[in-house]
């Protein structure tokens, strides 16, 4: 018989079944996350299927994200609700301005490598670059696993994305990610994991590999999962509160293809409106008028990141007349070490407009919105029309120093030639 994938021996181990691509297992979570995009209604299944108690509440998080600050009675009421079924059965609750929720699980050491972890929001794929299956589920899955701390899913096929060499100056992991967005498709990883592997591995950062496997979905995929290395571990030191067993596949584990991306290939990659696959090299709209940047998201709102996009913004010159600059820290942790650096009071230096930690603009339920006809450049996932609150806006996506060059300049620019 052949040897397993990374999420198939995940999936069995959780599970306690011979678990194949294909096969439907009940597994075991270690962590489940719920936001305030998803908890209210989980709360309303939980009550239907007579609910009284939460099984473990050590297992479930919430966190206030999506609505940060709140925008209306509405959403101050959602928060209540949440804060007091937290307080009454012990769940461990992350309050507004904590920061992003899967950000939040990453940097608390909830996700850890060989585990299972969800979240009732799609980029919960986002973990997987911790070597665990982590995947988006429903407000009514959710309310399951309060119920019984399991969940059914069908094990799916792997997509083996090999990454060899190293990235060249001014290409970054949004880059890689946009890159295998345009040759996949939105669908073409529907229903299966991109099992990351190849010695390119290995010269990404842990932060690196957060952006790609949050990006997995976009492409339909219900996991992005990397194999624990250094990096895995030195990132977990001090942030695991348990031992942990990586999980590696099996050399002659089967894949339903392989796709080979040379990252000593790349050029800046930049998705345009108003699908997140129409990628093209960013070179090809170069010169095209933008009026809004955005720096934040749990794509592009690590501490990293705002490096990244500094070191282009003091290149160039700063900000362009005419260019709203907006940012958003995925996490106060984030932020408070963008205080410590320097970074934060420089991005102000340079007129940005600073929201506290959380989803920000990126939804379009709190954050700034952007005007009618106004084009705007993320470090978002997606960008279909009304995404960040306006459907008559335009967004792009690209890399924080390719969003940091088109600030400098108001149009859309290679990073690499920016100078002042």
């Amino acid at each position: 018989m052949a040897g397993r994938t990374i999420s198939e021996k995940i999936l069995a181990r959780k599970s306690g079944q011979d678990a194949r691509a294909g096969d439907l297992v009940v597994c075991e979570v270690d962590c489940a996350l719920g936001t305030d995009g998803s908890v209210p209604m989980a709360l309303d299944y939980f009550r239907a299927m007579g609910g009284e108690n939460v099984r473990d509440a050590a297992r479930l998080v919430f966190a206030l994200d999506h609505y940060v600050p709140p925008t209306s009675p509405q959403t101050i009421e959602l928060h209540r609700v949440m804060r007091d079924f937290a307080e009454r059965f012990g769940v461990t609750l992350h309050e507004a301005g904590e920061g992003i929720g899967h950000q939040l699980i990453v940097e608390t050491g909830r996700a850890l490598p060989g585990g299972l972890v969800v979240g009732a929001d799609s980029h919960a794929v986002t973990y997987g670059a911790l070597n665990c299956f982590a995947t988006g589920i429903g407000s009514s899955d959710l309310a399951a696993i309060m119920l019984c701390g399991r969940i059914w899913l069908r094990v799916p096929d792997s997509i083996r994305v090999v990454l060899t060499g190293q990235l060249p100056r001014g290409v970054y992991a949004k880059d890689i990610a946009l890159a295998l967005a345009g040759v996949l498709g939105a669908d073409g990883a529907a229903y299966q994991a991109l099992e990351f592997a190849g010695p390119g591995v290995t010269t990404l950062t842990l932060e690196d590999r957060l952006v790609l496997s949050n990006l997995a979905v976009e492409m339909g995929a219900k996991t992005g999962i990397f194999p624990a290395d250094v990096e895995t571990v030195a990132y977990l030191q001090g942030r695991a509160g348990q031992a942990f067993e990586p999980v590696a596949a099996d050399p002659d584990a089967r894949y339903s293809r392989t796709v080979e991306i040379a990252l000593d290939t790349l050029t800046p990659q930049i998705a345009l409106p108003h699908l997140v696959d129409q990628v093209v090299a960013l070179e090809d709209a170069a010169g095209t008028p933008v009026q809004m940047v955005y720096l934040g998201t749990c794509t592009g709102g690590r501490l990293r990141d705002f490096h990244q996009a500094l070191a282009v913004l003091e290149a160039g010159g700063g900000v362009a007349p005419g260019v709203q600059l907006v940012v958003t820290p995925a996490s106060r942790e984030v932020r408070d070490a963008m205080t410590a650096d320097g970074t934060l009071e420089a991005l102000v230096g340079f007129g940005a407009t600073v929201v506290e930690p959380g989803c920000g603009s990126c939804c379009g339920t709190c954050g700034v919105i952007p005007g009618d006809g106004v084009a705007v450049i993320s470090t978002a996932n997606r960008n279909f029309k009304g995404r960040m609150g306006n459907a008559k806006a335009s967004i792009y996506l690209a890399s924080p120093a390719a969003c940091a060059a088109v600030a400098t300049r108001g149009v859309v620019t290679d990073p690499r030639k920016v100078s002042r």
